[in-house]
């Protein structure tokens, strides 16, 4: 199949490159390489090489920095996914797109799941700019497939786990707070790639939420990857009110992959199972790409 895939030098976009490329024809490019926000761009790329499918990993995704860069977040969040779907609307080809649990409120009661079928209500400018991105492709392309995924780790990028490391292992932090008022289900980019390949060769369409199974607080979660990396710290719980940030963070992130499950395609698996594997294969890389001269933000109440 021929897959092209945008936003490729991201997190999942790296981990979906390599997931795919043994069994299909990719060509994966970065933003720099394919900017979705241009019209003309996208639309020469599709006409040249005419991909069956194409997947979107392109995205503005730092949440605070989406409150104060509107038309940024806009652009690319929300105008992106809709010329990408009119260029395959017009020559033919199939968009998966990804999405975010942020276009939830989380006002749900933990351990209450959100479904496909729950109605959003984003609370943050990056929340709504993704939302506008599902709209978008849906009013133009019936060929897709809309993948909502939540608090993604990985090998490559810098998130949540890498500021753990650098505070406890470069900075030597004897103990840090985590909030543990927020909910969510930490899932592996490797694992989610591996998904969206099982929905893109079973030619899947509509809505998905592809999460690994199981949820917990970013609290715990701290707690249990640094268990798992060996790393020893007091991890305190706090309320998030401790951290205020520019953007308002859903307090319940966890999605129910009915979606997935009802189609009899769903590989995720259980969170803390995914992130001892993961530990278990990465540890000495994560340590070695944690940079003592890195100035990340104390803010751990958001991966």
């Amino acid at each position: 199949m021929n897959i092209l895939i945008t936003g490729a030098g991201g997190l999942l976009g790296r981990e979906a490159a390599a997931v795919l490329a043994p069994r299909h024809k990719v060509t994966a490019l970065t933003s720099w390489e394919l900017d979705i926000t241009d019209p003309d761009r996208v639309r020469q790329a599709v006409q040249r090489l005419a991909p069956e499918v194409v997947l979107n990993c392109a995205a503005f995704a730092d949440v605070d920095a989406c409150e104060s860069e509107r038309d940024r977040a806009l652009a690319v969040n929300a105008a992106g996914p809709g010329n990408l779907a009119l260029a395959l609307a017009r020559y033919g080809g199939k968009l998966i797109h990804i999405s975010t649990d942020y276009v939830f409120d989380g006002q749900k009661p933990p351990p209450a799941a959100y479904t496909e079928e729950d109605a959003p209500n984003p609370l943050s400018w990056y929340g709504k700019t993704k939302l506008a991105g599902e709209n978008a492709v849906k009013e133009v392309l019936e060929n897709h497939a809309i993948v909502r995924t939540a608090w993604l780790y990985g090998r490559h990028g810098r998130g949540f786990l890498n500021l753990l490391i650098d505070l406890t292992v470069k900075r030597r932090l004897a103990e840090i707070r985590v909030v543990e008022d927020q909910f969510g289900t930490p899932t592996w980019a490797w694992r989610l790639a591996q998904q969206l390949a099982r929905l893109i060769e079973a030619d899947a369409r509509g809505l998905f939420h592809a999460t690994a199974e199981g949820w917990c607080s970013r609290y715990e979660l701290a707690r249990f990857f640094l268990e798992q990396m060996g790393i020893d710290c007091r991890i305190v719980p706090c309320p998030s009110t401790e951290f205020p940030t520019p953007a308002v963070r859903p307090k319940n992130s966890i999605l129910e992959n009915k979606g997935l499950k009802d189609a009899g395609l769903n590989l995720m698996r259980d969170w803390q199972e995914d992130m001892a594997e993961f530990a278990a294969k990465f540890r000495e890389q994560l340590l070695s790409l944690s940079k003592a001269d890195d100035k990340p933000s104390k803010n751990l109440g958001d991966i």
